[in-house]
């Protein structure tokens, strides 16, 4: 069980480290959802299957999508002037 812990730690690592390095706020609202996707199985895999749910929901669904509609009406303003 501990190499299934590392493996999704390094995922997260490697998650987190794109999310900071994307440019494109598009690519990183993509990028934070993946890494909500490994948090979730990180909290699974640490038998938190509650929290887990709870990060699916929020910080792969719902935050990320948040963004992009944000991203979206801010640049269908600037394209109105």
């Amino acid at each position: 069980m501990d190499w299934i812990i590392l493996a999704v730690l390094l995922m997260t690592a490697a998650c987190a480290t794109a999310a900071v390095l994307a440019r494109d706020p598009v690519r990183q609202a993509v990028v934070l959802a993946l890494l909500g996707i490994s948090l979730a199985l990180l909290f699974t895999a640490l038998q938190a299957p509650d929290v887990g749910l709870s990060q699916l929901g929020v910080g792969t669904a719902l935050t990320p999508l948040l963004i992009l509609l944000a991203i979206r009406a801010v640049r269908g303003r600037g394209r109105q002037r």
